[in-house]
């Protein structure tokens, strides 16, 4: 619930965000790419951070509860913004704190329930995050008709502040984990990269090189469908396809986890990253077809379902209860400076020779984390 409903709230002022910057403050668009890019950027190193403070178990309660409720509290107060370099300070400081939360949250879930169950349970968590992501924007729409842009994004503050009080209700009820003393901040790189768990990682950065943001999933079907349609037609219809990619990833992830559960995180792990490699290749090559750009924003959904839940059902089960807060920080920088690098050059390739050669770019890093990850998978096998 913590994760629905905070991602509900962010959600609302991610969706007003460009509108709110260039129409109601006058900033140029280029002011929103250097915001998101140093709140993203922020967002990773944090994640690092936080995976240290989250190593100690007492720790993690505090900071999963800080970390979601200054989320929500500097999300909300873009909406008293004035100015553009306010907006970009207050929403670097909601992802800092959105980013430091996330090992913790990770970590408070593997406490929760046993080793056997991690699939399920992280599946469930990301299919009520992905499905905070459908209802956020729906709801961004209904407060901005009711009232204005500014005040729908200070109502944003309601459900972050219901997420906080979903995660002191779980926080309330987790059993502690027995025999750990408590942890110094330290952040740990080097005994997160040994043995399984660090081949693991090194096959993830593979994928995440290669894991672009789906705003370039919009922007693609966009361009391709704005021909004799016109933009407004084509922005209404990409945006509808990106609410399918949701819904596919809100589907796909309890299987997932189950699957992982019943077979190995790896093989769901592999299976996701396949479904990727379809929908690069396919947004390469696709035409104006709606029907073939539903199936690619399909398969890229189920793909990011079943990857994230089973790069934490992995991380779980592989990390020591010790490193258990920095494995999770570590795999959440991994993909957050993965997917920034990513969509940085998928982007610049896309404007400087031409979309398909940009798709094609992601798609053989995917060939290439498969690789990596059938050779994690043949090692795994051989050590059980």
């Amino acid at each position: 619930m913590a994760s629905l409903l905070s991602d509900a709230g962010h959600e609302i002022p991610t969706s007003l965000l460009p509108a709110f910057l260039t129409s109601t403050l006058g900033a140029p668009a280029s002011a929103l790419g250097l915001i998101e890019g140093i709140s993203d950027g922020l967002a990773g190193a944090a994640k690092l951070g936080g995976g240290a403070l989250a190593d100690d178990p007492q720790r993690r309660r505090t900071v999963a509860v800080g970390g979601y409720a200054t989320t929500a509290v500097l999300s909300s107060l873009i909406g008293v913004a004035s100015s553009a370099w306010q907006v970009g300070a207050l929403r670097a400081g909601a992802w800092f704190s959105r980013g430091i939360r996330v090992p913790s949250r990770n970590a408070l879930l593997a406490d929760t329930v046993s080793a056997r169950s991690y699939g399920r349970a992280y599946g469930f968590e990301r299919a009520m995050d992905n499905l905070g992501a459908i209802i956020g924007p729906l709801l961004a729409i209904a407060l901005v008709a009711a009232f204005s842009t500014r005040t729908a994004i200070l109502i944003s503050v309601v459900p972050g502040l219901l997420a906080v009080l979903a995660i002191l209700y779980a926080i309330k009820h987790i059993e502690r984990p027995k025999g750990l003393e408590r942890q110094p901040f330290r952040i740990r790189i080097r005994p997160v990269m040994k043995g399984e768990l660090g081949q693991l990682l090194r096959a993830v950065s593979l994928f995440e090189l290669g894991n672009i943001a789906a705003t370039l999933l919009i922007l693609r079907a966009t361009d391709l469908l704005s021909s004799g349609r016109g933009i407004d037609e084509a922005t209404q219809i990409a945006i509808g396809l990106y609410v399918l990619y949701n819904l596919a990833a809100t589907l796909a992830s309890v299987p997932a986890g189950r699957l992982a559960d019943a077979s190995s995180p790896v093989r769901v792990l592999a299976l996701g990253v396949a479904a990727f490699a379809v929908a690069y290749l396919g947004f390469a090559f696709v035409g104006a077809s709606i029907p073939l750009l539903g199936v690619f924003f399909v398969a890229a959904g189920v793909g990011i379902g079943a990857v994230e839940t089973a790069e934490h059902s992995a991380v779980a089960t592989l990390a020591p209860q010790n490193l258990r807060g920095s494995s999770f920080g570590a795999l959440a920088a991994i993909q957050s400076l993965g997917n920034l690098f990513a969509s940085g050059v998928v982007g610049i390739l896309y404007v400087a020779i031409s979309p398909t050669a940009a798709f094609l770019v992601p798609a053989v890093a995917m060939l290439l984390a498969l690789m990596a990850l059938t050779a994690v998978g043949s090692r795994t096998k051989e050590s059980s």
